[in-house]
């Protein structure tokens, strides 16, 4: 007796088959033909993988039923044990005028910066949630300039922890241009992260996060230096974000991030909100370009680490977590139901709470739909929120046509608040929308590479899904 699976030819012909668990296989056409019909006719090999990845039934079928009922809890735990990333959205406030900025921006603080009564209700609401970790980010804008805010929160959540006892990790998000001595001395008294943007070389990034001075690069990369000098040597993780001027740069790109020292490289596309939707024509480009670009990158970083170099890339590293590791990394995009609100919420400035980042980005468009409530409601009402529960309705994957028989359905979820970006309808064919397939290019991708089975790469695939504490996944 079988358990149900899901098939699918790769570009490359072969058959792959991913089972409710998330185990997979690479079957020939004969073999996937016996399995769904006469599974005793397989080598007894093959026929013992099969059982043990959860496409056959054992003679004791309620032992592989318990089985299988606990690695399904384990993989879902990220949604199940309450909000875990917790952003807060302390300033609009910044002076960069980046082309493809997903928020409006300001260069004063007058109603554009969080109350201090509003932050002290966020950081008490954190708590609510039954996690036993909790990650904090602070987000602009561009956050140091209101260290005050920052400064005032971390002492309050702490101070509150003393009693709660729960793992906290701390992250600031900025340019680092305001970067000093004093918020040095702070952080690493409290074991703040820093999070930056580096497009690539400095007249890419000067071009798309520019500032009146010209000098954006320059001023992050003092950031940069002065934060690892005075704080840690691995304080700062970057993000990119890939636009048109990319395409034709990704090796320089990733050599560039290899010279600044880091050890990773995000390779984000572009996310259209904001007045990265206003720019698309000047800024954006189609799946296939994007593909391109990544898969140069991509055999780039390979070659690094084939020479020696450690040297990984974050989204193929969530992704290969999702298809290698009994526990999941946590990345609220690829979750089903959907992350947003689940895993993760945005405390705003204007004092509403939002499901993601994405979300508040809506808000500030001028689309309010997904606002779960204010600063200060109880947790237990934002989440039984009407805004929630159809969230949850649009992302639960074995309800969602195109996505119920897709192969991929372990490992990936519909994304409702992309959806209605794109499309204005949260419930609108997930086949269609950018999310779904660019994630699909992606698994077909990895499992085209994990399929040639060349040693050296299966070893840094399983490195990859599984980090080090100190090489976390980004939440989103």
């Amino acid at each position: 007796m079988f358990f149900p699976f899901y098939a699918r030819r790769l570009p490359d012909s072969h058959f792959l088959a991913v089972s409710r668990s998330g185990d997979y296989v690479f079957l020939g056409e004969e073999d996937l033909h016996k399995l769904t019909t006469a599974p005793q006719e397989l080598e007894l090999d093959r026929l013992a993988e099969l059982q043990s990845k959860f496409f056959l039934g054992s003679p004791t079928r309620q032992g592989s039923l318990r089985l299988l009922a606990s690695k399904l809890l384990a993989k879902r735990e990220t949604i199940l044990n309450g909000p875990s990333l917790h952003l807060i959205v302390l300033t609009l406030q910044c002076a960069h005028t980046c082309r493809y900025c997903q928020v409006s921006r300001s260069l004063g603080s007058l109603g554009h910066s969080m109350e201090p009564a509003t932050l002290a209700a966020a950081c008490e609401m954190i708590f609510e949630s039954p996690s036993k970790s909790i990650t904090v980010e602070f987000q602009g804008g561009d956050t140091l300039l209101r260290f005050d805010l920052i400064k005032f929160a971390i002492e309050k959540i702490t101070e509150r922890n003393l009693q709660e006892k729960r793992h906290l990790r701390f992250v600031v998000s900025s340019t680092l241009h305001q970067l000093d001595e004093r918020m040095c001395d702070f952080f690493k008294q409290h074991n703040v992260y820093l999070s930056t943007s580096i497009d690539g070389p400095a007249r890419l990034h000067n071009k798309n996060r520019p500032t009146p001075t010209r000098d954006s690069y320059e001023r992050t990369i003092n950031g940069i230096n002065m934060a690892r000098d005075l704080i840690s040597p691995d304080v700062v993780s970057a993000l990119m974000t890939t636009t048109r001027d990319s395409l034709l740069i990704p090796e320089e790109i990733v050599d560039e991030y290899v010279h600044l020292g880091f050890r990773e490289i995000f390779l984000r596309p572009l996310s259209v909100y904001g007045f990265a939707r206003r720019n698309f024509e000047h800024l954006g480009y189609s799946l296939s370009e994007f593909s391109l670009f990544y898969e140069r990158a991509f055999e780039h970083i390979l070659q690094i680490n084939r020479e020696g170099g450690d040297f990984r890339e974050v989204m193929a590293s969530v992704f290969l977590n999702k298809i290698l590791s009994p526990f999941d990394g946590g990345f609220v995009d690829l979750q089903s139901p959907t992350g947003a609100g689940l895993a993760a919420l945005a405390y705003n400035y204007d004092g509403f709470v939002y499901p993601s980042d994405e979300a508040r980005m809506l808000a500030e468009m001028g689309d309010t739909s997904f606002r779960l409530g204010a600063i200060g409601e109880t947790l237990d009402a934002l989440l039984n929120s009407e805004v929630q529960q159809n969230l949850i309705r649009a992302s639960t994957s074995p309800r969602i046509p195109g996505c119920d028989q897709c192969a991929y359905n372990s490992y990936c979820g519909p994304d409702p608040i992309s959806a209605k970006n794109q499309a204005g309808d949260i419930f609108a064919a997930v086949h269609l929308t950018d999310h779904c397939r660019r994630n699909m290019w992606l698994f077909d991708f990895l499992f085209m590479k994990l399929h040639q089975q060349e040693k050296w790469f299966l070893d840094l695939a399983f490195q990859w899904a599984n980090p080090t504490p100190e090489r976390e996944f980004c939440c989103a």
